[in-house]
């Protein structure tokens, strides 16, 4: 088994045991606090797996938001609004069903993980997916929200691991 999936492993085990709920209240807190948020206008959040971050709160918030959507190895951004219906795709994600729109108008993306390091690389669940949307476009800033405890000194990486511009933990 590789680093990487071994680190999956283990971090997908540790999440189970914290209070999810209460870190991403935290987080939000955090998030809103930070003027890379306040300037934004539109923000592409993900919507939370079992264990996952949850910054669902944040569509409260007076700003457009935005969920991701793949289709087969490309992540698309589409509009959403709270109380948008969504559907599960075939990674048993809930996503929008609203057509995609231009990344280009995006001013910051959350960027889901399983880990992080200090140096803002992020642990994903091994699709690629935002690597590569990370890759393609720059012209937003990237934060990727986790629990203090999935932060580790430095992960494994790969030429095509790309990092965000923040980590933010609680």
């Amino acid at each position: 088994m590789d680093k990487k999936t071994d680190l999956r492993i283990r971090a997908k085990a540790l999440r189970k045991e914290l209070d999810i709920s209460a870190i991403s209240s935290n987080i939000v807190k955090e998030i809103r606090k930070q003027q890379y948020y306040i300037n934004a206008k539109n923000v592409l959040l993900f919507y939370p797996m079992k264990y996952e971050i949850d910054l669902r709160d944040l569509l409260n918030d007076d700003k457009n938001f935005y969920l991701p959507k793949v289709n087969q190895d490309k992540l698309y951004v589409c509009p959403f609004k709270k109380g948008d219906k969504l559907e599960q795709s075939d990674f048993k994600v809930e996503e929008p069903c609203s057509n995609p729109v231009s990344p280009k108008i995006l001013d910051l993306v959350f960027v889901p993980a399983l880990a992080a390091d200090y140096e803002n690389y992020r642990l994903g669940y091994g699709g690629g997916f935002y690597d590569r949307f990370l890759a393609e476009y720059n012209n937003f800033v990237s934060v990727t929200p986790i629990a203090k405890e999935l932060c580790v000194e430095k992960l494994p990486r790969e030429s095509f691991d790309i990092k965000t511009d923040y980590i933010l933990s609680v």
